[in-house]
């Protein structure tokens, strides 16, 4: 037949009307720093369940997990995977963006050169402040004083100390409740 590949095989045909949601405003983004075991691909997931909308994965001076070249690039390939299954497992219509793991002053830099509105997560600092856009979590022994002096707001996320999942988890709630208006000051 004079068909070609195209009329061969199955064609999928809209059920219905084709609707547009548009991107949500502002875009929201966690940035945390490897930790060990399968614990980013945790922080991951919960993310995209949540809606936050980038993910930046960093290294930090007290990061434990120290990845380059080859092996960094499958990591964020794994971080890329979770996030497309956790999308359609909540029926998520756009994929969050799983940035390059880089070095933290890479991702202030990254951040700084756009709309964001960044804050690092630190125990004892002032609450997490309205306008906030992106949330950085440290590695477990959190930022070094050198990179609480990088010329961005330090915020609290809680008052206990948490885990670095744990944090990363709590922030993007915290940044996603704003968002959708669910009656928290600020």
């Amino acid at each position: 037949g004079a068909g070609g590949p195209a009329a061969s095989g199955p064609r999928l045909v809209p059920a219905g009307s084709i609707e547009h949601e548009p991107a949500p405003e502002p875009l929201l983004g966690v940035g945390f720093a490897l930790t060990k075991g399968d614990r980013p691909e945790l922080v991951a997931q919960k993310l995209t369940e949540l809606g936050i909308d980038e993910l930046h994965p960093f290294s930090a001076a007290r990061s434990v997990v120290r990845l380059d070249g080859d092996a960094a690039a499958r990591r964020c390939e794994r971080l890329r995977r979770i996030v497309r299954e956790a999308a359609a497992q909540c029926r998520r219509p756009r994929l969050p963006v799983v940035y390059d793991l880089a070095p933290l002053e890479t991702v202030l830099e990254r951040l700084a050169a756009g709309p964001a509105v960044v804050a690092l997560a630190e125990p004892g600092a002032p609450p997490l402040a309205g306008g906030t856009t992106h949330v950085l979590v440290g590695p477990e022994g959190g930022f070094t004083a050198e990179e609480l002096i990088c010329g961005v707001t330090s915020a609290r996320i809680g008052s206990l100390i948490m885990r670095a999942e744990t944090a990363a988890i709590a922030a993007g709630c915290l940044l996603m409740a704003r968002r959708e208006g669910m009656g928290l000051a600020g």
